[in-house]
Formats: C-alpha cells, structure tokens, sequence
C-alpha cells in the first residue's frame, strides 16, 4: 500500500479556504524541514499526522473524513509543547495571545494528559488551569489563525534546537 500523503489527503477531502489554507500550512512545515509521520495506535486509521522536528513534537494535523464525527468536519491542528516552557513567556502581541488563548484546548479526558483533567500551564504570560497537553486546538484555522500557528510552530522549532 503506498504511503498515504498529507497533500492527496487535502486535495480528496478539503475545498475552497480550507482546503488552501491547509495546503499553505503543510507547505510552510514542509520548507521549515518538519517531519511528516503517520498516525499510529488510535490514529492509525484516520487521516492524522504527528509533524516533527528532530524527532521532537511540534504538532498534530488530522484531515476529518470520519463518519461517527467525534471530531468536527474539516481540519484541525493541534499544538504541541512537549513538556517545554516555551510557550510560558514569549514575547507576541496581545492580538496574537488573544487568538491563541481563544483556541486553548481544555482536557476532555481522553487519556492522552499524563494528569487526567489537564494540568496547570502559563500560555503567553496567563495562567491557565486543566489544559490538556496538546495546549492549544484550531478548528479549520483561517489566515489570522494560521499566523498563530506558525508562530507556534517557530517558537517550538527553536525551543527543539535550543536543547539539542
């Protein structure tokens, strides 16, 4: 069976804004040198990648084509901080922390937080409680959106090469 790619993925499920935005936003991964891996155990048969960078965590992407819709239709990104306090205090601006607390991404006990509720984090200088370890969710990111995120994604990429 050959690999299934994120891009074919896309251009099969996603139209319009999403489907460019998407588009866009593997592109950008794809030139700051991530890894694209296929989702494994639960993920294993949905259309879902882990991304790294030096084989550290930076987020997850799924394509929703699901049926039973436990995830909402479209695509969705989901942060990873791996532990690191790179996203306590960065210095962004207050539009930039105003988007990205609007989409933190609270513990729905799915068993994936190492604490089940979520744990305490300080996101951009506010502290927040039950924040599930991923950190931060986008729902089908616009363009605003999507510039969070890929400052999310250099923040992360530098804290990586910070500890190696």
């Amino acid at each position: 069976m050959p690999e299934q790619k994120i891009e074919n993925t896309i251009d099969e499920v996603l139209t319009g804004d999403t489907h460019k935005n998407a588009q866009e936003f593997v592109s950008y991964l794809r030139t700051n040198e991530m890894f694209f891996e296929k989702g494994k155990g639960y993920w294993e048969d949905k259309p879902y990648w882990m991304i790294k960078y030096y084989d550290e965590y930076v987020c997850f992407i799924l394509i929703n084509v699901s049926k039973d819709k436990t995830e909402p239709e479209g695509w969705i990104i989901w942060s990873d901080d791996s532990d690191s306090n790179c996203y306590a205090d960065f210095p962004l601006g207050e539009d930039v922390k105003e988007i990205i607390w609007k989409n933190l991404d609270f513990c729905a006990n799915c068993g994936g937080c190492k604490t089940p509720g979520g744990s305490h984090k300080t996101i951009f200088g506010k502290d927040f409680e039950n924040v599930c370890i991923t950190t931060v969710k986008f729902i089908n990111p616009d363009g605003e959106d999507l510039e969070c995120v890929k400052k999310m994604v250099e923040i992360r990429k530098n804290d990586i090469l910070r500890r190696i």
